[in-house]
């Protein structure tokens, strides 16, 4: 997906964009970038290559290359940025996080009209240049940047950083991806991650609203343009993408996964399912928080029956492709015997998508000794590709594991049923979760419901996007 932060200052602020950039490397694997606003040199930007070394080795020379009282910077898990660009509407540095579903489409219509994009590998065009062409389509960026998000089929969020050392920040029109204001005594930050700004002396000042546009200077914040009502917060930022330290509209990431499974707990309970088991377990790491919660609240001791290590191996989802993803995930798994060998173990995971690393995952369990081991989704069954932040990685929804057991099971007609499939208490819920238990052996499965999860949240149901789960573009 990625993420970016942001600062304009009375003061020199590499260090700290370099930092609050750092605290967003959960956000993707591909690259990282950073552009500065100095008054006697301009604009300057470096982009690295963040696949095989992470961003604060690629960037730890930077304090020597590049100064600066105002600059932005990004994790990306897709093309090259911030860019740099000079247009009618001066020189600027740009960000750009979400996902642009019609590209091409936009990129016909404004070929038509005599443009030129420069074009990378395979011919793709950098979607962060696509956005800033958009913007320039108007006479400034206010009115650019309402346009480029009206264009835009999927979900735009913008730093713009202007030639006179002035952010311009602008959240999503739809609100799916938080923009958090915060201050200090030299100046205002710009953050995807709360944590990221509290934690380099930043006071939070305000969250975005949907569509809402603000400027920032080293003295103050400007509103440019004001929030609207359509709200469809990305719902899977909580129990997934969201760092646990971080807040989004008022609600804590790991408290709201102690919730979750708190939930799960429950309803396993009323089942007398929790008086088998011996362990409860996450499915490390995101998995873990909603583990606690459903230990805490069934009374199940929490264990950890394998440990990752982590110290050498990248993140399991780093490599392009799958069978490389798989390798790595299963030499990083460690077991503990004592906590394996002849016991009844219930792990939770965070969500459920291809399900291939979590075959092997179970695999790896029953060839250490384990009993039986339990499987528990923090979300309901995903049976939509994410079409808005690409969270998924699915190439096709066809790989969604929940997909696939409905066509085996009925066929293409089955996709008709795909709400029933949802529900556990009904017959097609009962024998996809039955097939999808014997394909990967486990004990028992069960998923979130939508309206637990939600609940975990505690916010409005109408205020939140649930698409990748029953496919409605709003609740």
């Amino acid at each position: 997906m990625g993420g970016f932060f942001g600062i304009a200052s009375k003061h020199d602020c590499m260090e700290d964009v370099f930092f609050g950039v750092d605290y967003h490397s959960h956000l993707g694997t591909r690259r990282g970038g950073l552009a500065a606003y100095d008054k006697e040199i301009g604009i300057q930007r470096k982009i690295h290559s963040i696949e095989n070394a992470p961003f604060r080795t690629k960037f730890e020379k930077i304090f020597d290359e590049m100064k600066g009282t105002s600059a932005i910077g990004c994790i990306s898990d897709s093309d090259p940025q911030p860019l740099l660009l000079r247009s009618r509407l001066g020189a600027y540095a740009i960000c750009f996080v979400g996902a642009i579903n019609n590209s091409d489409e936009l990129i016909d219509k404004y070929l038509a009209c005599g443009g030129h994009f420069d074009a990378m590998t395979g011919g793709k065009v950098n979607s962060t240049e696509l956005v800033a062409a958009l913007i320039g389509m108007k006479d400034n960026f206010i009115e650019g940047i309402k346009f480029a998000q009206n264009e835009i089929d999927g979900t735009a969020s913008i730093l713009i950083l202007k030639d006179d050392g002035a952010i311009i920040c602008a959240r999503d029109k739809h609100g799916r991806l938080p923009i958090i204001i915060g201050k200090n005594e030299f100046g205002y930050s710009a953050s995807f991650e709360s944590f990221a700004h509290q934690k380099l002396g930043y006071a939070d000042v305000k969250e975005l609203g949907s569509g809402e546009i603000v400027e920032l200077t080293a003295t103050k914040i400007t509103q440019l343009a004001p929030p609207n009502d359509d709200m469809r917060m990305c719902l899977f930022l909580w129990t997934y993408y969201g760092y646990p330290t971080s807040t989004y509209e008022g609600v804590n990431v790991e408290t709201m996964r102690y919730r979750n499974g708190e939930i799960l707990a429950e309803q396993d309970m009323k089942k007398g399912i929790t008086d088998k088991l011996d362990y409860v377990s996450g499915v490390p790491d995101s998995g873990t928080p909603h583990a606690i919660g459903y230990s805490n609240k069934c009374g199940v001791k929490f264990a950890r029956p394998y440990i990752k290590y982590t110290p050498t191996w990248a993140r399991s989802f780093t490599p392009a492709k799958q069978v490389d993803r798989n390798k790595i995930a299963k030499m990083k798994q460690i077991p503990i015997y004592n906590l394996i060998e002849g016991k009844n173990l219930l792990f939770v995971d965070d969500s459920i998508v291809r399900g291939t690393q979590l075959k092997e995952t179970v695999e790896f369990l029953y060839s250490n000794g384990a009993k039986a081991v339990h499987m528990r989704s923090a979300c309901p069954p995903i049976m939509y590709g994410c079409k808005y932040l690409n969270f998924s990685r699915s190439n096709n929804e066809l790989e969604l594991i929940t997909r696939r057991t409905i066509i085996e099971l009925e066929g293409e007609e089955g996709l008709k049923y795909i709400e029933e499939y949802s529900n556990s208490n009904t017959e097609r819920g009962k024998k996809m979760r039955k097939a999808i238990c014997d394909k990967f052996k486990f004990a028992s499965l069960e998923f979130q419901s939508l309206e637990g999860l939600i609940k975990s949240v505690g916010i409005e149901p109408c205020k939140l996007c649930t698409y990748c789960w029953n496919g409605k573009e709003k609740n």
